[in-house]
Formats: C-alpha cells, structure tokens, sequence
C-alpha cells in the first residue's frame, strides 16, 4: 500500500510540476498562431529564416514561459542555508524580516532572457546590417542616384503612419513611432527602433513586419496597377552605365561620415551596413567579409529571432493594440508603396517618359524582393522589359532610407 501511495504522490507532483497546471488559454491560441507562423515560413516559405526562428521561440515561451524568465532572489533562513549547503553566507546578501536572518539566494534566468539582452541593448539588428552590407550591391544606387529619391519617398508612410498612431489611434508618440517603422519593410529597423521606443510592443511589431516583408509579392502589385497607367509600365528604361571599383569603395564611406554627421542615432544601423559593404568591395579582407556574410549572420539571424518570438506571450500578443499595431503596419507598408510609386510616376513625368514609375515601389527596403516584384510587374505588360537592376537602385536605396528614418524617430522620441 505504501509503494502504491508513494507511486500516486509521484504521479500528483509530476502533474503540478507540469504546465498543464501553469498555462491560460492565452497560450495556447499564441500556440496556435505559432503553428500557423511555422506552417508559412515551411510550406510557402515565407521569410522563412526569420520567421522559423520567431514562430518557434513563440511556441516555446508560451509551452514554457520560465524560459523568458528574468533572474531573481528567493529569501531562505541563513541558518537553513548553512545546513543544507555548508559554508559561510556574505552579510551583504542577508536580509532581517521579523528578526530572522534570510539568505538572498540568486536564481538564474532563463536560457531565453539571457539571449535576448542582444536585442534589449540593441546588439542584434546592427550585425545583421553588417551581414546584409556584406551582400548589398550598391552600384545601381551609384549609376543612378536619382534612386535616392525613391528611397526617400517610400519611408513618408512611416511618418504618416507615425502622425496617424498617435493622433487617431491614441498609442504615445513613442509607441506610434516603432508602429510607423513597420512601413519601411526592414525586420532588423523595426526590431532595433522598438527595442529602444517601445520594447513592449516588440513581439506584435516584429511579426508584423516580418509578415509584411513576406507578402510584398502580394501587396504591392495591386497598388502599383492602381497608381499606374499601362503605357507607364511598359516603359523600358536604358542600361545602367558600369560602376567603378573606386566609386564602389568611397561611396560607404562616404555615406557613412554624411549620415553620422547629420543625424548620429542612425550611426548603428547605417556605419554598421556600410562597413560590410566596404568588406565586400575592398576585396582586401575575404576573410572576414565570409563570416560576417555567413557565419556570424546565421548565428545572429537564430538568437535575434527566437528572442523575438519570445516575446511574443499572450498577454501581452492578445490585446486590442495588437490588432491596431497590425492593421497600421499594413497602412504603413502600402502607404510606402504608395508614395514610391507616385514619385516614380512624377519622374516619369519630369523625364518625358524615361523613368518606368514601377521601380519606385521598390523603395521600401525588403531586398531584394521588392525590386524583383517591380520587375515582374513590368515584365507582364512588356515581356521584353528587364527593370530589376533599375529597381535595385530604389531597394538599397530604401534600406538607407529606413535606417535614417528610424534615427530620426530614435533622435525626436527617444
């Protein structure tokens, strides 16, 4: 009888150890949606290297949310301490309550919460730019700098966006400026100006935009057709005049000293993406440019996206605010399109017709499928037309763009 009750105990303790006895509905619809996450980023491939990661880290906090769980201290009677463990206790870790001395013993964090100070103190998101400069061909952007322009024009959704946040929607000026980012189609932005604005928001904002980078293919070429006339999207533009190797390399460093000069927040993001860059189009330092491309990318990709996603509980995921976050993300994506688009439109006007309208929806930074969407918008009016390197131009342009942007929102709101 006594091994039998010995068993059942077992049984009972083994049950409330478990997080059948811990977890709310909460966390099981944010398993749902976790689920669901996975399921785009395997079978559609949707943004799969940063939506996996986020999907799963989502699935495991709300399975295990000690897993996020900050260090703290646990009050234990000295003496109790000392006989249990032996040894001696600091006097600086003793506290007295009602005249007895109790041990302040410190307790670890979870695995999650120590990865995810790399987002908290803004570590992750410039190292993926230094990987990302590490790829980025810059040339297009330097034949044809009018692209600037472009970029530029695309990121006026954010502060739309922003304007609308705050004075319609009611979130705080610093909360409608991390929402306005989502409009700049740039995950590591998005993520980097919310953890310093609002890094309660993260997790809605991060999938958001994510999930918007994803469906660029889908999103965009509506509103192009929208904005645009069918003569205008047959536009076939000249070649691009060849870049040289010494253009190539003044030109991050150049915009690296004119960015930080004029606006120092968005030193981070831009100095970090431009001396990958200049790993790459040295040649001088292949070592290096390969880890920082590969390697230490796919490193940072996993701990920055499985951190994000776990942030992603159903408390904070489950509000009201989330659904507003998400449909303003939405307004601020298309409203860069939009604007991309019409200046694309006006420089076609002011060109007599040489400048194909479609490659400045390309101005929002999701590279590069933001410039391969234009070129196959353009492509299904003249199938002989080729837009995908004039569209680079805008792309890298529009990373530039929502790097500075989200140093202005950092400098005013932070």
């Amino acid at each position: 009888m006594g091994i039998l009750q010995g068993f059942l105990d077992a049984l009972v303790g083994l049950f409330n150890d478990s997080g059948l006895t811990d977890l709310t509905w909460k966390n099981y619809v944010m398993m749902g949606i976790a689920c669901v996450l996975l399921y785009l980023a395997i079978k559609k491939q949707y943004e799969p290297l940063l939506l996996l990661p986020i999907a799963f880290g989502m699935l495991l906090v709300n399975l295990y949310p000690a897993i996020m769980a900050a260090p703290s201290t646990e009050l234990v009677p000295v003496q109790q301490y000392i006989d249990a463990h032996g040894g001696e206790v600091p006097n600086y870790a003793v506290t007295v309550l009602d005249g007895i001395n109790y041990y302040n013993v410190p307790t670890n964090g979870g695995l999650l919460y120590y990865l995810y100070q790399g987002v908290k103190l803004g570590i992750y998101p410039p190292l993926i730019f230094l990987g990302i400069g590490c790829m980025t061909d810059f040339g297009p952007l330097i034949a044809n700098p009018k692209s600037f322009i472009l970029g530029a024009a695309a990121q006026i959704g954010i502060f739309f966006t922003f304007i609308l946040a705050a004075l319609v929607f009611g979130f705080t000026d610093a909360e409608a400026g991390a929402i306005g980012i989502i409009g700049g189609a740039d995950g590591p932005t998005a993520i980097y100006t919310t953890s310093i604005l609002a890094p309660h928001l993260l997790g809605p904002i991060a999938v958001a935009a994510y999930s918007y980078m994803a469906l660029v293919p889908i999103i965009q070429p509506p509103i192009m057709k929208a904005l645009t006339t069918k003569k205008e999207r047959a536009v076939v533009m000249t070649q691009l005049r060849p870049v040289s190797k010494l253009e190539k390399i003044l030109f991050p460093i150049i915009v690296t000293i004119i960015c930080s000069i004029l606006l120092p927040s968005s030193a981070p993001l831009v100095g970090m993406l431009m001396l990958g860059n200049l790993f790459k189009e040295s040649g001088v330092v292949d070592r290096i440019f390969k880890t920082a491309q590969n390697e230490l990318m796919n490193i940072i990709t996993i701990f920055l996206g499985v951190t994000v996603g776990a942030t992603a509980t159903g408390d904070v995921f489950l509000r009201l605010d989330t659904l507003m976050i998400i449909c303003l993300g939405l307004i601020a994506f298309m409203l860069g399109t939009a604007f991309g688009t019409l200046f694309g439109k006006l420089m076609y006007l002011l060109t007599g017709g040489k400048v194909n309208p479609l490659i400045g929806s390309a101005g929002v930074s999701a590279v590069p499928m933001a410039a391969r969407v234009a070129n196959k918008v353009g492509q299904q009016e003249n199938p002989s037309n080729f837009l995908l390197m004039h569209a680079m131009g805008p792309n890298v342009a529009g990373v530039i763009g929502s790097a500075v942007a989200a140093g202005v929102l950092i400098s005013v709101l932070s």
